[in-house]
Order: C-alpha cells, then structure tokens, then sequence
C-alpha cells in the first residue's frame, strides 16, 4: 500500500477523533535531510460550534519566525500532506485513547502504529 493510502486512512483517525471531542494534538517528526523546518504542530481550537485548528511551523534558525494560522481540519490536511516524504517521515496523532504514529520507510511504504495515549484530557 502506499504511504498516501495509509496516510488517508490515518487521516481519517484524526477526522474522528476530532468529532469524537478526543484529538488532543497532531505533530510532524522526524525530519528528512536538514530542512529549516523542524516541527509542524496541530492543536485543536474549539469556538462556537466550529472546530479548527491551530497550525504552527516550528522552524530551526533563530532568524525565521515561527508561523500559526488557525485553519479548517481540511484546510490542515493540505499543508501536513503537503509535507510528507519531502520534509517529514513521521506524524503523530495524540489523542485521549491512543496515540497513532504514521510512518514512511525508505521505500516509500506507509504504516500505522498504535499505542497507549500520552494524553488523558484535550
């Protein structure tokens, strides 16, 4: 399968796990070659009624800043999406039941793993 099909399938965990009120935090990990970027970080932003997230690129050099924008979880698929394979072999969705962990080997393969949840409330 490859790593996109996975990642839709992951994807769709963290789809839910927004529904469901549980979806604590998202992090891109694991960086390929030494990119400026280090870590791109999505964190939930509950208001009226809509569910957003807070999008925040995490970069290495002091002489970049940081960026956030509050985006639409789809608005957020699009640029996490954007940043597999090129800059990120990992993603990691925290939520209050399990933590899922996206992986991309060095053939291209995609896979999923779950665990123990590292967080308990949102």
């Amino acid at each position: 399968m490859s790593y996109l099909e996975v990642f839709d399938l992951f994807w769709k965990q963290v789809t839910e796990s927004a529904e469901e009120g549980q979806f604590a935090k998202l992090t891109m990990a694991k960086t390929v070659g030494k990119p400026n970027l280090r870590n791109i970080f999505v964190r939930p932003v509950y208001s009226e009624g809509d569910f957003k997230v807070l999008l925040k690129l995490r970069y290495r050099s002091k002489e970049t800043e940081d960026q956030e924008e509050e985006l639409s979880l789809e608005e957020a698929y699009v640029v996490v999406k954007s940043h597999l394979k090129k800059s990120f072999s990992s993603v990691l969705l925290f939520t209050t039941t399990k933590d899922i962990i996206f992986k991309i080997n060095k053939k291209g393969a995609g896979s999923m793993t779950e665990s123990l949840p590292t967080f308990s409330e949102v």
